[in-house]
Order: structure tokens, then C-alpha cells, then sequence
């Protein structure tokens, strides 16, 4: 064999393999599932959103059975889950903002020239994650809290609108996800990208409240925590929201408008 041929078959055995979006994939779940802090919040989040619907579901029956109740026992059934959406943001920031910290995003661009499809495979793999796990804990609290809401007869049947909020707590943590991945991505510090978001979900959510008017009514409305938090329950404990699809069609819209503003930051900044 002449050394040009030697040449050209050497070259060829040590061919670059093409890099495809499951090699990505792979990568950024291997880094997932790494990390501790990843199933330390997964645990939490089962933890807080079964454990609290079980408990407020066990400390209310008696009085959600009586003439005096206010409320309607499908807004205990997933009442953990708002609790629990705190864990969702924690994870979605971490997934991001955690490779900053210790500058191993530099080693990932590297090896990932092409950085959107980083940021896609981290959304799809948080998302995914949430979804499963927030959908199983829903679960959990329901069948766990229905059980002293039928021992009082108001029990509710897993149908309908409580069938919709279990898939729908499943949603509304992977939408979290994804709004705290978008929002890591700008500011790239966990400690910030954490604090603006609880700050926006929790506090936000519920102050425009306050301001009065039509104003303050479309505010309410369009809020992420608020809006997406509807799809989540059976019956809403704010009767001034709308509708559960069209809630979370307008969080998913604002998600969508973060992502575009995230992935075109990262192609346009240095790591």
C-alpha cells in the first residue's frame, strides 16, 4: 500500500463523528442527572406538592363537608402543587446557570458550536422531567387527600376537571421549567435568575391584585403564576382568572417570547 493510500485510510478511521441533536441530548442528560441538587428537588417537589394536598385535605375536610365552607373541595386537591412550583423554578435555573458558575459552559459551547441546540436540549430535558414527576405527584395528592374528602362524602372523582388538573399540574411545572431555564439564560446567576423568578410567580402574581380597575384585572390575568397556575387546579381559588386552556395558552406565549430573548442572547454573548 503506498503512503497516500495509508494516508486517506488513516484520515478516514479518524473522521470526525457529526455531531447530532441526540449526541446533545445524551450529553446534557448525563449532566442532569449528575448533579444531586437535580433529585434533591425532585424530592422536594414530590415531598411538598403531595405531603401539603394531603395534609390540607385532611385539616379541611371536616369543614369543606359543612354548611359554612366557601370553597369547593377541588381547590385542595392540588393545593401542594403552588407550594411546590418553587422547586420547578429551582431546578429550571440550576440546569443552566450552574454551568456559569463553575465555567464549564465554556466546554460545552466548545464542544457545541451551535448553542441553540444546547439551550433546546436542556428545555426539552427539564421540561420533560417536570412534567413526568409534577403529573405523578399530582397524583399522589390527590388520591392521598380524596381519601378524607370521601370519608366526609365530597369526594371527587378522578374525571373532568380533576382528571385535566393532574396532567395539568404536570404542565404547569414544565412550563415553570422552561420560563426559569429562559430566564437563567439572560441573566446567568443563580441567585438573581432564582429571585426574579419566585419574585415574578409568587409576589408579582399576586400584588397587581391590589391596582384597580380593568387595569389591574388584565394584569392579574396575564401574570405567569397566575396564568399558568389555572390549568393545575380543579377549581380556582381566584374567580377572576380565565378559563384554564386560555390561561395557559397565554403562558405558554410568554414563555415562548422569553425563550426567543434567551436563545438570542446566548448566540449573540461571549460564555
Amino acid at each position: 500500500m503506498s503512503t497516500a493510500t495509508q494516508t486517506v485510510a488513516v484520515g478516514s478511521e479518524q473522521a470526525v463523528h457529526r455531531q447530532g441533536f441526540g449526541d446533545v441530548l445524551s450529553a446534557e442528560w448525563i449532566k442532569l442527572r449528575s448533579v444531586r441538587a437535580t433529585w434533591w428537588t425532585l424530592a422536594a417537589l414530590v415531598g411538598l406538592g403531595a405531603g401539603l394536598t394531603i395534609v390540607v385535605c385532611w385539616g379541611n375536610a371536616d369543614w369543606l363537608a359543612s354548611p359554612e365552607a366557601d370553597e369547593s373541595p377541588g381547590a385542595f386537591l392540588t393545593w401542594g402543587m403552588m407550594i411546590a412550583q418553587i422547586t420547578a423554578v429551582v431546578l429550571g435555573v440550576l440546569a443552566v446557570t450552574s454551568e456559569y458558575g463553575t465555567g464549564m459552559v465554556r466546554a460545552t459551547f466548545a464542544a457545541v458550536p451551535r448553542r441553540g441546540r444546547v439551550l433546546a436540549a436542556k428545555s426539552l430535558l427539564v421540561a420533560s422531567l417536570l412534567f413526568v414527576v409534577g403529573t405523578l405527584t399530582a397524583l399522589i395528592g390527590y388520591f392521598g387527600g380524596n381519601y378524607f374528602l370521601d370519608r366526609e362524602g365530597i369526594g371527587m372523582a378522578l374525571e373532568g376537571d380533576v382528571l385535566r388538573a393532574m396532567y395539568g399540574s404536570g404542565l404547569f411545572m414544565a412550563g415553570l421549567g422552561l420560563l426559569s431555564i429562559a430566564i437563567g439564560t439572560l441573566l446567568r446567576h443563580t441567585a438573581a435568575a432564582i429571585t426574579i423568578t419566585i419574585g415574578l410567580c409568587f409576589v408579582v402574581s399576586n400584588m397587581v391584585a391590589l391596582i384597580p380597575g380593568d387595569i389591574g384585572l388584565f394584569l392579574e390575568r396575564v401574570m405567569p403564576g397566575s396564568a399558568g397556575a389555572v390549568i393545575a387546579t380543579p377549581v380556582s381559588f381566584n374567580p377572576n382568572l380565565l378559563d384554564a386552556w386560555p390561561s395557559f395558552a397565554i403562558f405558554a406565549a410568554e414563555i415562548a417570547v422569553l425563550m426567543t430573548l434567551a436563545a438570542g442572547a446566548l448566540r449573540r454573548r461571549d460564555a
